[in-house]
């Protein structure tokens, strides 16, 4: 358990941001997916779009989701 005011606020702040991380990478997820399930050019759309919103958010990395988009890609070929 934290014993300094500053330790007890980051721990409940750390608590939020990963409740809120879960849930971005969760749609990231689904929206993958959903696009392996119907593979179209809208769902492509919409799961670029979920990736591309969690790595701006910094829930994954920049070179996660390039490589994430990037295999998506060559499903639709």
């Amino acid at each position: 358990m934290p014993i300094t005011k500053s330790a007890i606020k980051k721990l409940r702040a750390d608590k939020k941001k990963a409740i809120f991380n879960k849930a971005t990478k969760t749609k990231a997820k689904t929206a993958m997916d959903n696009f392996k399930e119907l593979l179209s050019l809208e769902s492509l759309s919409k799961a670029f779009s979920a990736v591309d919103k969690a790595a701006k958010k910094g829930v994954i990395k920049k070179g996660k989701a390039n490589r994430i988009k990037s295999r998506l890609s060559k499903k639709v070929k």
